[in-house]
């Protein structure tokens, strides 16, 4: 049979060209499956291990931490040498570190800073003390000292106080101290602590005018200034407002100038 024999039979015998078409299919799938089995099969990720370090640097850490606590508290090489002294203008040095009772050679990590501070703080001058370690040799103190802001007059002599009427010191008043009257004078004292506010809020020009500052009581404060005059100015109250009207006060002629009403203040 020719060629174009076959060819016109295939046409005419549907069953010859459905065997076609299944053979034409089968191959195009072997040939599919067969390109995808030639392909090679990936590599495997290669599982990360370095979350697992951690459990070797952190004995590691702890051992050097812990020999550096130890180096520090035994070690000579951190221990003090020298002592800087902050803030003592009255107050002696010799005094502060004799308190001070720090050993040189002694390792810095070892010096107990707040009993060492609360040894400087009982001078009677030093408001407060600090106790500091400078590495990697020296002890600093640094201190407040008490300032004088009036006196009360005994007869063993003047005793000053400071801002918070602790009497700290007997001795001469610095100029510009005035004179405190109370009752009973004393940090922990009421008509003390009212004539010390009244004191703290004068403005310059005028605190250092005043001579005495007395409280009978809380309400009933007055300054007696240097040249005898006297300004009433009652309790602590509205303080800021007495004084800025007073010092315009003053201008007027007069003995007495009565500011406890700021808004109606008057001149005698």
């Amino acid at each position: 049979m020719t060629p174009d024999a076959r060819s016109r039979r295939g046409r005419r015998d549907p069953r010859a060209r459905q065997a076609t078409s299944t053979r034409r299919r089968s191959t195009r799938t072997e040939s599919r499956y067969s390109t995808r089995s030639t392909e090679p099969a990936p590599e495997p990720t290669p599982t990360r291990r370095w979350f697992k370090r951690p459990l070797i640097v952190a004995p590691l850490a702890i051992v050097l931490v812990v020999g550096i606590a130890l180096t520090a508290w035994l070690s000579p090489v951190l221990s003090v040498r020298g002592t800087e002294v902050l803030g003592a203008t009255t107050v002696s040095e010799e005094q502060i570190l004799s308190l001070l009772a720090v050993p040189t050679g002694q390792p810095l990590m070892r010096v107990d800073t707040g009993a060492a501070a609360a040894r400087v703080a009982t001078i009677p001058k030093v408001a407060s003390a600090r106790v500091q370690r400078m590495y990697p040799s020296t002890i600093r103190v640094t201190v407040t000292e008490r300032v004088p802001v009036v006196f009360v007059d005994s007869p063993e002599g003047a005793h000053l106080l400071d801002e918070k009427g602790v009497d700290f010191e007997m001795g001469v008043p610095p100029p510009g101290v005035p004179r405190l009257v109370t009752p009973t004078p004393g940090w922990n004292d009421e008509p003390t602590l009212a004539a010390l506010e009244v004191l703290s809020v004068l403005p310059p020009d005028l605190r250092f005018q005043v001579g005495e500052v007395a409280a009978r009581s809380i309400s009933s404060v007055t300054l007696t200034l240097l040249d005898g005059r006297v300004v009433n100015w009652g309790g602590v109250e509205h303080s800021d407002r007495k004084a800025a009207v007073t010092l315009p006060l003053l201008t007027q002629p007069g003995q007495t100038y009565d500011v406890s009403s700021p808004d109606l203040p008057t001149v005698r």
